[in-house]
């Protein structure tokens, strides 16, 4: 199992795990593992032996679900950018949307980056043709350039 931690993370579970099955002094164990008091509390007095997600529990949105819903479709429709987005809803949605409330609404939707919504384009690319066979001995030198 991969498990990532944050920046901050002084403990791993299986130092937590030891936190809460260790039956030392809270200041012992603080010393022993180089941690803080702190730490130690906070695990012994945990359920887990996992972090916690750190984002908010109750996600507090400007707009409504009906509201989010239609900027979504706007921005799949419309491939608009998103100041260009940012105008229309100021000016027929909801007026005191910011920029950073719209660009967070599509961030959490999964429609922030145009280049993912705009269907891809054919690719009229020139075939490569295959190389000569050469008898052992030549040296083959192909110069190309970039446009």
């Amino acid at each position: 199992m991969n498990i990532r931690f944050h920046a901050n993370a002084t403990t791993i579970p299986k130092t937590r795990a030891h936190i809460q099955s260790s039956e030392k002094s809270i200041r012992a164990l603080a010393e022993e593992l180089g941690v803080s008091v702190s730490t130690v509390l906070h695990w012994r007095n945990s359920e887990t032996i996992h972090d916690d997600s750190h984002t908010r529990k109750n996600l507090l949105a400007t707009l409504s679900s009906a509201q989010e819903a239609i900027v979504i479709e706007l921005r799949r429709t419309l491939l608009l950018p998103l100041d260009d987005l940012l105008t229309v809803v100021r000016g027929f949605i909801h007026s005191d949307l910011s920029r950073s409330a719209l660009d967070r609404c599509l961030r959490c939707n999964g429609v922030s980056r145009l280049a993912d919504l705009r269907p891809a384009e054919p690719c009229d690319a020139v075939k490569a043709k295959p190389f000569k066979a050469y008898e052992p001995g030549y040296i083959y030198s192909d110069l190309a350039q970039k446009k």
